[in-house]
């Protein structure tokens, strides 16, 4: 599916993962309610990996915006 309706997954709590990204990248997932100090954060997207620590925050690249790879995660 192309990146638009993969955000539209994300967006209703649903994980996605490119099927071109080795078996080191297992899904992304959007985080909408996050607070620090008590104060609230704005959403952000996650990338959970086999490797230690397993996630980091997401940042999509223009090729992961054009590609047409992304899939659901059961």
């Amino acid at each position: 599916m192309p990146f638009t309706e993969a955000l539209l997954q994300l967006q209703q709590g649903k994980k996605v993962v490119r099927q071109s990204w080795s078996s080191g990248e297992e899904y992304i997932v959007e985080i909408t309610d996050a607070t620090y100090h008590g104060e609230a954060v704005n959403p952000y997207f996650l990338i959970k990996t086999n490797e230690k620590p397993a996630f980091s925050v997401f940042q999509p690249t223009s090729c992961d915006i054009l590609a047409t790879d992304w899939q659901l995660v059961p």
